[in-house]
C-alpha cells in the first residue's frame, strides 16, 4: 500500500498543476528565498554579500551543465528539443556573468524577463519526469533559483530598475526571439514555442493557436513588465513624498 502510494504521489510522468511534485518546491523556495536574502542583508559584509550571490549563479549554472552533459552521456540527447535556449534554461546557463560583474543593463534585462517570464513556468510546470528524476531537479532550481537571484540582486545589493528598463528588456527579448526563430528554422525546431505550443498546460492555452498565441503574447508583454515596474515605482513615490 505504501508502495502504491508513492508511486501516486511521485512518480508521475508529468508533474500536474497543484501536485505535491509541484507545491511542494515553491514552498520550500519561497522558506529559502527569505531566509538567505534577511541573512546576507543583516549578516553578511558586502564581500560576503556577492560571494553569496556568485555562488548562487554559479551553482544554477552548474546544475543546468551538468543535466546536459548527462542527457549526452545517455545517448538520448536530441538537438531539436534539448539544447539549453529555452529562455530560462538559457539565463541559468549565462547567470554566473550576472553574477559576477554585477552589471546594471543585465539587471534590468533578467528582472523583467525572470519574473515575468520564470513565474509562469512556476506556476504552469512543463516536466517531463517526476520526483525523483533529474529533469525534475534541474527545472526547479533554474526556475525558482533565477528568482531567488533577482530578489537577492534587488533587495540585498540594492538594485533597482528604472522606467526605461522596460523597454530595454522588451527589446531584448525581441533580439532573443530573432534569434530564436532563425535556430528553429535551421534545426526544425520549436525553442520558445514559437512553432508550437507547449503539451502541457500553459497561460499560452488562453490565446489560440499558431501564430495567435505569439501576436497575443507579444501585445501583452509590456503590459506584463509595467505590472512588474509597478511596485518599484509605487515605493520610489513614497519615498520622495515622505521626504
Amino acid at each position: 500500500m505504501n508502495f502504491l502510494i508513492y508511486n501516486a504521489i511521485f512518480l508521475l510522468n508529468r508533474v500536474t498543476v497543484g501536485s505535491v511534485q509541484h507545491v511542494l518546491p515553491i514552498l520550500f523556495a519561497i522558506i529559502f528565498c527569505i531566509y538567505i536574502i534577511r541573512y546576507a542583508k543583516f549578516q553578511l559584509s558586502k564581500n560576503q554579500q556577492v560571494l553569496v550571490f556568485n555562488f548562487l549563479g554559479f551553482f544554477i549554472s552548474g546544475i543546468v551543465l551538468a543535466f546536459h552533459l548527462y542527457s549526452i552521456s545517455l545517448g538520448t540527447y536530441h538537438f531539436k528539443t534539448d539544447l539549453p535556449l529555452y529562455l530560462c534554461s538559457l539565463i541559468a546557463l549565462l547567470i554566473p556573468v550576472f553574477s559576477y560583474y554585477r552589471k546594471f543593463w543585465m539587471y534590468e534585462i533578467l528582472l523583467f524577463w525572470i519574473i515575468a517570464g520564470t513565474t509562469q513556468g512556476v506556476i504552469t510546470p512543463d516536466i517531463l519526469e517526476g520526483f525523483p528524476s533529474f529533469d525534475y531537479f534541474r527545472y526547479w532550481t533554474v526556475h525558482l533559483g533565477l528568482l531567488t537571484i533577482i530578489f537577492y540582486a534587488t533587495f540585498v545589493l540594492n538594485m533597482r530598475p528604472k522606467f526605461k528598463s522596460v523597454f530595454k528588456s522588451f527589446f531584448a527579448l525581441q533580439v532573443y526571439v530573432g534569434i530564436m526563430m532563425i535556430i528553429n528554422y535551421v534545426l526544425r525546431a520549436n525553442y520558445f514555442y514559437l512553432n508550437e505550443k507547449p503539451k502541457s498546460a500553459s497561460i499560452l492555452d488562453f490565446f489560440g493557436e499558431w501564430p495567435f498565441y505569439i501576436i497575443a503574447v507579444q501585445l501583452l508583454v509590456i503590459p506584463c513588465f509595467l505590472i512588474v515596474y509597478l511596485p518599484f515605482y509605487l515605493t520610489e513615490r513614497n519615498l520622495r513624498m515622505s521626504k
